[in-house]
């Protein structure tokens, strides 16, 4: 089962019996903050993404990309062709280790420096290529045509579901029981979706064997 965007949206006004205009005006609302839920509760390689970009001389400061929301790693190309990976610090430790941002090197270190851009130490001596692995934020199924899908509308549907339901109860301020049967119903979801991330999707069974559960 999948939903295409106009699918989902007929699918949460049948389980609501609601068609005021004002429920259908928000229901890419309530999509939103479906997803919004799922990429902050499982990990996925659909959360994962690569940019390339350039360090420059002289310059301690990296553009962040701007769908970045958390890093996973950042390397550059040194002056031999090797790739070399920096480590993630805190801001302070940088600039307690760099104090003069005119003494420059072979980059060590990494921060997140605001919301748009990294701070490198020590100051880059020479341009170089970068790149950059990081958690992003994937487009909105309400971002697309009616006729569109996502990973999510694709492949996790009971929790896309039952999330926008649950926004939609909220909004209604409809029955608490109902709301909880929907929360059960859409943690359900997430379990599985965990099981598939954070398990089988990151697990070579030819390495490690296959993922053992405890039993019940």
């Amino acid at each position: 089962m999948s939903f295409t965007y106009t699918q989902l949206k007929s699918a949460i006004q049948d389980y609501a019996e609601n068609d005021e205009t004002s429920f259908v005006t928000n229901l890419p609302v309530f999509i939103r903050a479906a997803e919004e839920r799922i990429l902050k509760m499982v990990q996925l390689s659909l959360f994962r993404k690569n940019a390339s970009g350039n360090m420059t001389a002289s310059n301690q400061f990296l553009t962040v990309p701007t769908d970045f929301l958390a890093p996973y790693s950042l390397s550059f190309t040194n002056s031999s062709s090797e790739k070399t990976f920096l480590e993630f610090k805190d801001v302070n430790f940088i600039q307690t280790f760099n104090p003069n941002p005119a003494t420059t090197g072979d980059p060590r270190f990494y921060a997140l420096f605001d919301v748009t851009n990294f701070i490198i130490g020590p100051t880059p001596s020479a341009s170089s290529d970068v790149e950059v692995h990081y958690f992003y934020r994937p487009t909105s199924l309400t971002a697309g045509a009616d006729s569109g899908t996502t990973w999510l509308s694709e492949n996790a549907t009971i929790s896309l579901l039952y999330g926008s339901l649950i926004e939609a109860y909220t909004y209604m301020k409809g029955e608490q029981d109902l709301i909880t049967n929907y929360q059960q119903r859409f943690m359900e979801g997430i379990a599985t979706l965990k099981q598939f991330g954070e398990a089988k999707e990151v697990t070579d069974e030819y390495m490690k064997g296959q993922v053992i559960r405890p039993k019940q």
